[in-house]
């Protein structure tokens, strides 16, 4: 902070009309009590004047926050309003005591995006460490999630398309508004635009923690209801590859909560399904939010069994301590037996998919590598972006549709799409990279056609299954549609 040795901000001595010239020590010393007085009667003021918000008089903050609250109040009045209604203003949680930065001295570190505002040494981005001096507990938990390594699609596939096959511009206003950005610091302890505004879930700090507690709890008003709406979610779990949101919504649990989304109880601190709220399940229910018997964790992994993402589903280290963790929330509303039985038929999706498709798929372009018939670069060949999308889009919406109960994404937008790709167009291409049918049978019999699962393709259907087809199509349309 940037305090002169007379306890007040440089700016103050700067200004013609108070200078350390024009006043004694003790006048200023004087001075710099009365205006921090003064902005605390203020802030008190604003108090009556905000009837619906109630503010412990015990509790201020930081008596510099008082300076910033009075000048936001002015310059920024929806950001003041927002955080007057919210907890943080409700608790007397100012400006200061978020933003305040440490300053650079005799070339110790400091906050490395620390700069003077007005004679205060501040940084503008609050970080999940800034948070963690009050909400130690959840910064912990948040810090060794898969959230906060979401920026790590900086060394990915997903990355490669969106700066070389699209370009930095779409990978700035695109892909880290969700993953997160590096943020750099300017040499005057600003940001480089290039990589903020970013309230990516995954966004790398100058202070070298990762995240962004506002992706969630959006600021200034840092809502734990609004957090626990699906549409915090929304705005990165949607969409051709990860349409988590989407699939909820078709679902019963997305369903009944847009029937009694008043009746959630959802601004309670306390919020445990079974007892504060039982007619819908959000995202937060299942994945962060506390039951009877386990408390509420910002490790959105902790009860995933399953990797959804990747070419090829695996279970994940513990997966049956998470697996249970997710069970207890499933009971709270549902019996064993539903609960069992979902379970069964989503990993039989997913044994489905990874067996029939995805391990064929990665088996076969593989071996096409090591052939020398494809490059081992990525997006250089056609059959490049047949695999990409075959497990990156259609894939996953097959997996997540599962996982969550949804079964249009489940079938026509994942695992319909994920049969129409392989056979149509993947081992097509394949054929066409050999030279022929013939010359790409031993790999395709290798790899493929000797599954049992592919009999229908590699020999065609029966004429007892066409039979039936035609006598199907006739009893429900009145026509022949099979030949």
């Amino acid at each position: 902070m940037s305090i002169t040795n007379r306890g007040f901000p440089a700016s103050f001595y700067q200004s013609k009309k108070f200078s350390p010239q024009r006043l004694p020590r003790q006048g200023v010393e004087i001075m710099r009590r009365v205006l921090i007085l003064v902005a605390i009667s203020v802030f008190m003021l604003c108090n009556v004047t905000h009837g619906a918000v109630k503010v412990d008089p015990k509790l201020y903050g930081a008596p510099e926050g008082q300076v910033c609250i009075k000048c936001h109040e002015l310059k920024t009045p929806g950001l003041y309003k927002m955080w007057r209604l919210g907890r943080m203003g409700q608790q007397g949680v100012n400006c200061y005591d978020c933003h305040k930065a440490e300053k650079r001295v005799d070339q110790k570190p400091g906050d490395p995006d620390g700069f003077d505002h007005r004679g205060f040494w501040i940084a503008t981005i609050v970080s999940p460490k800034d948070c963690s001096r009050c909400h130690k507990d959840q910064f912990e938990q948040q810090q060794g999630s898969h959230h906060a390594k979401a920026a790590d699609i900086l060394n990915s596939l997903d990355n490669y398309l969106g700066s070389v096959v699209g370009g930095p511009a779409a990978v700035a206003n695109g892909c880290r508004q969700c993953h997160g950005s590096n943020v750099q610091v300017l040499a005057d302890g600003k940001l480089d635009p290039s990589t903020w505004p970013n309230t990516g879930i995954g966004r790398i700090n100058p202070d070298g923690s990762k995240g962004s507690c506002a992706a969630c709890h959006t600021r200034h008003r840092f809502s734990k209801e609004q957090a626990r709406r699906p549409d915090a979610c929304g705005k990165c779990h949607l969409g051709p590859d990860h349409p988590q949101k989407e699939v909820y919504e078709e679902s019963k649990h997305g369903i009944l909560y847009q029937a009694f989304r008043d009746k959630l109880n959802m601004d309670r601190d306390e919020w445990v399904v079974g007892v504060d709220y039982q007619d819908a399940a959000t995202c937060a229910t299942c994945h962060m939010s506390a039951t009877p018997n386990q408390q509420a964790t910002h490790d959105v992994g902790a009860r995933i069994s399953w990797t959804l993402r990747p070419p090829v589903s695996k279970k994940l280290t513990e997966w049956k301590v998470k697996r249970e963790r997710m069970q207890d929330v499933c009971r709270q509303c549902h019996g064993d037996p539903m609960v069992n039985s979902f379970y069964t038929q989503f990993d039989d999706l997913v044994d489905l998919y990874n067996n029939k498709f995805a391990i064929p798929a990665t088996n076969v372009r593989n071996k096409l590598m090591e052939l020398g018939k494809i490059s081992k670069a990525d997006f250089d060949d056609k059959i490049d972006w047949t695999y990409y999308e075959l497990w990156h889009h259609e894939g996953r919406r097959a997996r997540h549709g599962a996982a969550m109960m949804g079964p249009d994404y489940t079938w026509w937008h994942g695992l319909y799409e994920v049969a129409k790709h392989f056979y149509l167009y993947f081992i097509p291409e394949v054929e066409k990279i050999m030279g022929s049918k013939e010359a790409a049978a031993p790999i395709l019999n290798e790899y493929v056609l000797k599954n049992p699962m592919h009999k229908w393709y590699k020999e065609g259907m029966s004429k007892e299954d066409l039979q039936k087809l035609e006598q199907f199509y006739q009893q429900r349309y009145g026509g022949k549609e099979a030949k």
